[in-house]
């Protein structure tokens, strides 16, 4: 912009507008003091971008780090593996590791009993080649698997194909047989191996500075001492290792748990690149070198790729990722000396992986009926559309209740469509009456209308009546707690980290 004249010197010339600048509006002030605050954070980030995207600074911020990683050979003498496909494919394996916890966090987090060679987790991540879209499979431990003919890795002792259930590739052949066992189910060629246990989870996690995990509903494990009342809870490493292992919090105990631990991730991605980690070459390095220092990875991940997934995802949101579990055809599928195990739908799960291979979304793709959220929905016990809702205009503001109406049938609810005036026109604070024998659905409408009174009125009948105050602001969308769906049970991660 033009610098005023002094008398004392001579005027300087106007430099000449960047592309970037907006001209201001005719006859309109010039705004500089709102300006800076806006170009300021625009300046720091990107000077974060530069010290991480430069080759040389990012290299001297993550040097020395691959110094601490364990590695293994998980594609060790491996044959026939199936053809390279587009994009990245990790393979994600949480391990026990209580030997390396100590007794007091034992204790507080329920892990007593001696250590396993198990596995509790097995994913499959795909990073896509424009890096823009991470898709997360779950695989069932307990999933029916061939082994193929492989060495004991303990013993060397040889041992013929097999029937087991997933973990057990683990405990009979390490990494190398769980990536055969994962490459013959899914023909999904495996690009990387890393290995989590306890403790790389519990420091990571503290690293990050917590993760925010909301819920519906109590959720209460004895076997793991997971113990969270309804709403939004900040989790430290060893709550969020409670939450991630809880079996017994419902009904569906592994593939619940499944779904928890996918929500974890989106969680985790959210905080990751809205909490400044990726963007802080600092931050960045601590949280790498507390991942990458109690890991186990194959010998062509390190620090450089660390570097490059933190520059590949510096533009994710939550919405950048996916998460899904394997199509099941039976979730108890009797095999002999083995149990009960979980049986793939192999028609289904071959067009899963085979999207995979070819690079492909795995969540439906938005259209009428599935809008596009601009903001993440609150997870509710009861879904929207199967309350029904009655709106009254509690103040002399007009057209209040027409508003709160269509904005509460927006985010699903089944209104009335005909809102009216209440008894008083001098409320301040949004009321909402019903009847005790339906307060699960007011819950759910309460969570839409942050800040509003319960009132329960026996006999209401199961209408929840929506008395709007003065102090009414918006609505906030709301969900299901299972908001799963599409082909493959697909969900993206802003449908399941908590909103603001």
């Amino acid at each position: 912009m033009p610098q005023p004249h002094r008398p004392t010197r001579p005027a300087r010339p106007a430099r000449p507008a960047r592309p970037s600048q907006r001209a201001p509006r005719a006859g309109g002030p010039v705004r500089r003091r709102a300006d800076r605050p806006r170009w300021g954070v625009r300046l720091a980030a990107g000077l974060a971008v530069v010290v991480l995207g430069s080759g040389a600074l990012g290299h001297a911020v993550m040097t020395g780090l691959d110094t601490g990683i364990q590695r293994v050979d998980p594609f060790k003498d491996m044959k026939n593996r199936p053809q390279a496909g587009h994009g990245v494919n990790f393979l994600l394996v949480g391990t026990d590791g209580r030997d390396k916890i100590t007794a007091e966090e034992k204790r507080e987090y329920r892990l007593g009993g001696a250590p396993c060679r198990c596995t509790d987790t097995v994913m499959l991540v795909h990073l896509s080649a424009d890096r823009t879209r991470a898709s997360v499979v779950s695989l069932p431990r307990d999933s029916y698997v061939e082994l193929p003919a492989h060495l004991d890795e303990a013993g060397g002792k040889q041992h013929g194909a097999h029937p087991v259930k997933l973990n057990a590739a683990y405990a009979e052949g390490g990494p190398n047989l769980t990536v055969r066992t994962v490459e013959n189910m899914t023909r999904v060629k495996i690009d990387h191996y890393l290995e989590v246990d306890f403790t790389s989870f519990m420091k990571t996690v503290d690293a990050m500075g917590g993760v925010d995990i909301c819920t519906a509903k109590t959720m209460h494990d004895p076997n793991t001492g997971l113990d969270l009342l309804p709403g939004t809870h900040r989790l430290s490493g060893g709550q969020a290792l409670q939450y991630v292992r809880s079996r017994h919090v419902d009904g569906a105990s592994d593939l619940g748990r499944m779904q928890r631990q996918q929500r974890f991730i989106a969680a985790l991605i959210k905080q990751a690149t809205g909490g400044g980690v990726l963007l802080n070459p600092v931050k960045f390095k601590e949280v790498s070198s507390t991942l990458l220092g109690s890991v186990r990875a194959d010998k062509g991940f390190g620090s450089q790729q660390m570097l490059a997934l933190g520059q590949a995802m510096r533009d994710f949101t939550p919405s950048s990722s996916e998460f899904a579990s394997v199509p099941i055809g039976n979730a108890s599928y009797p095999v002999k000396g083995i149990g009960s195990t979980v049986k793939w739908d192999e028609a289904k799960a071959a067009k899963l992986f085979e999207a995979l291979r070819d690079d492909r979304p795995l969540a439906p793709a938005p259209g009428p009926g599935r809008p596009v959220r601009s903001q993440p929905a609150v997870p509710v016990d009861v879904a929207p559309q199967q309350v029904r809702v009655q709106v009254e205009n509690g103040t002399r503001i007009d057209g209040l209740g027409t508003r709160v109406d269509s904005a509460l049938r927006a985010t699903g609810f089944d209104t009335t469509r005909a809102p009216g005036n209440g008894a008083s026109r001098d409320v301040k604070r949004t009321v909402i009456t019903y009847d005790p024998r339906w307060d699960r659905s007011a819950r759910t409408v309460s969570t839409a209308l942050p800040g509003s009174e319960l009132r329960a009125v026996p006999r209401q009948g199961r209408t929840v009546v929506v008395i709007a105050g003065a102090d009414y602001r918006k609505v906030v969308p709301v969900r299901a707690e299972d908001p799963y769906q599409g082909e493959f049970g697909v969900v993206t991660g802003d449908q399941v980290v908590c909103a603001k």
